[in-house]
C-alpha cells in the first residue's frame, strides 16, 4: 500500500527468464513496466494465480513467458496449450480489452532434446493467437537459433538455460515493436 505499482503499466509475467531480467526497465525506458516473474513458474501456476498476479495491476498489456518448465517436466504441447488458453480466458474475463502477448518458449542448450515439443507448443499458441482478438505471439525462438538450427550459445549464461545480457538485449529488440503498437 505504501509503494503501489504504477497504473497502466506493462506486466511481464512468467518463469525465471522473466524474474532474472534485471535490465527490464532499462530495456524499455519509454514504458512503465512491472516484473512479476517467479522461478520455476509453469503455465498452470500463472493461470491459477491470475487473480493475484495480473488482475490487481490492471495492466495496459501482459507479456507472458511460461511453458518452458512445463515441457521440461514432461507435459505435452497440448497440455501446455490448454493451460495457456485457461490463462487467457481468466485474464480476459476481468480485463477483456487488455492485450496479452505470449513470448515463445526459447530454445535452450540444456533442453536441446525438447526442441520438437517446444516447437509444437509454440506453433499451437501462435496459431491460436492469430485467430483471437487482443492476443499476440512474439517469436524469440527463431532468432535464438544459429544457422545450423542450434541454440545460440552466446545468448546464455553458463547453465545453458538462462539468458545473459546479450540474450536479454535480443529479446528486448524483438519485443519492443509490440509494446509500441
Amino acid at each position: 500500500k505504501a509503494n503501489p505499482p504504477p497504473q497502466d503499466a506493462i506486466l511481464f509475467l512468467g518463469s525465471s527468464s522473466i524474474r532474472l531480467w534485471h535490465s527490464l526497465a532499462h530495456n524499455f525506458p519509454e514504458h512503465k513496466v512491472i516484473n512479476r516473474g517467479f522461478g520455476g513458474a509453469h503455465l498452470t501456476d500463472c493461470a491459477l494465480l491470475v487473480d493475484r498476479i495480473v488482475i490487481p495491476y490492471r495492466p495496459k498489456m501482459v507479456l507472458l513467458y511460461a511453458g518452458d518448465n512445463d515441457i521440461a517436466e514432461g507435459r505435452t504441447p497440448e497440455e501446455v496449450f490448454a493451460d495457456f488458453k485457461t490463462f487467457v480466458k481468466k485474464v480476459h474475463l476481468s480485463l477483456p480489452k487488455t492485450p496479452i502477448a505470449y513470448i515463445s518458449i526459447k530454445p535452450s542448450i540444456t533442453r536441446r532434446r525438447l526442441l520438437d515439443n517446444v516447437k509444437a507448443t509454440n506453433r499451437l499458441i501462435e496459431d491460436y493467437a492469430q485467430k483471437e482478438k487482443n492476443l499476440l505471439f512474439i517469436d524469440v525462438f527463431t532468432p535464438m537459433l544459429s544457422p545450423t538450427s542450434e541454440p545460440r550459445r552466446e545468448l546464455f549464461v553458463s547453465d545453458g538455460l538462462h539468458l545473459n545480457a546479450a540474450g536479454y538485449e535480443l529479446w528486448a529488440s524483438i519485443i519492443r515493436p509490440y509494446l509500441n503498437r
